[in-house]
């Protein structure tokens, strides 16, 4: 009976942190759809996402890769990483910024929409990119 229990106990705490897991690393299409608005590509070396970050909303908990996004309008967006104080991003229309994979969870604090393109690069993009950027060896 007493293994039982701890087995049952040990299943239940593994699932928890599986769960607990996968809700804070969620795929930011699916957990705010309010926000990244359609897929626009998806292949296996990158994903661009078309983004309508309205005043006062939110995009919960999510991850992306490695990224590039190019803003389409100006405004201010509050990221929060975990572990980390907000931090609020004066967005430039026309700008580009690169952003390494990060977990974190968003608001629009201005008072306009933020226009994005967003594009995730996909690990073999990563090691393409590595690939050819090495020297050549010398003979």
């Amino acid at each position: 009976m007493k293994t039982n229990k701890m087995i049952l106990s040990s299943l239940f705490f593994g699932l928890l942190l599986a769960l607990c897991a996968d809700l804070y690393a969620q795929d930011p299409v699916k957990v705010a759809p309010n926000v990244y608005k359609k897929v626009l590509l998806d292949n296996d070396q990158v994903r661009v996402i078309q983004i309508e970050f309205a005043p006062g909303e939110i995009a919960t908990w999510h991850h992306h890769p490695n990224s590039v996004s190019y803003a389409l309008t100006d405004g201010k967006i509050e990221i929060t990483e975990k572990g980390k104080a907000p931090v609020v991003n004066d967005v430039k229309a026309n700008s580009v910024m690169y952003e390494a994979a990060v977990t974190h969870m968003a608001k629009n604090v201005g008072a306009t929409t933020v226009k994005m393109i967003l594009t995730e690069l996909k690990s073999p993009q990563t090691k393409d990119i590595k690939a050819a950027t090495d020297k050549p060896e010398k003979k």
